[in-house]
């Protein structure tokens, strides 16, 4: 299944769906070539409910891998393919909180500074609540977190 962004107004890349709407697929297309990418969901807690996002570059053998550094020249679109699949995600699963973090502290930071350039745009759906100190805190820019939680208005 092919989906296209119903909200946000950022270029991002189409993507296949899984019939559960828990498995996302898309190509990355830059100066590397063209690197199938995939986003799961995964429920990790019932109360408030709770899905953790894992995010990584998808070999032949069906293998996702969250550490490789693909440097494509396209990290904004990516970001912002993922950030749609959020959106497919919670049209299909309801408003719940989602959960990220990188899988390396500089990933983490990444991410940071991906929603720190959107804030504006993500905050028109999405509250984006930033960990510190084991406390989830509203996302302010400028901030260090060590994950992230979304959930949409």
């Amino acid at each position: 299944m092919i989906s296209n962004l119903r909200t946000m107004n950022l270029p991002h890349y189409r993507y296949f769906i899984s019939d559960d709407f828990q498995d996302y697929e898309f190509y990355s297309e830059g100066s590397k070539g063209r690197i199938k990418k995939a986003v799961f969901f995964k429920k990790i807690q019932e109360y408030p409910v709770i899905y953790n996002m894992a995010f990584g570059d998808k070999d032949e053998t069906g293998i996702v891998n969250d550490l490789v550094t693909t440097d494509n020249g396209d990290r904004d679109v990516v970001l912002a393919t993922v950030a749609h699949t959020i959106n497919d995600f919670c049209d299909h699963y309801g408003d719940h909180y989602i959960y990220a973090e990188g899988s390396t502290s500089s990933r983490t930071r990444l991410y940071q500074i991906s929603i720190s350039r959107q804030l504006h745009e993500i905050s028109i759906d999405f509250d984006v609540y930033g960990l510190k100190y084991g406390i989830f805190h509203k996302f302010q820019k400028n901030v260090n977190y060590d994950a992230f939680l979304v959930k949409r208005k």
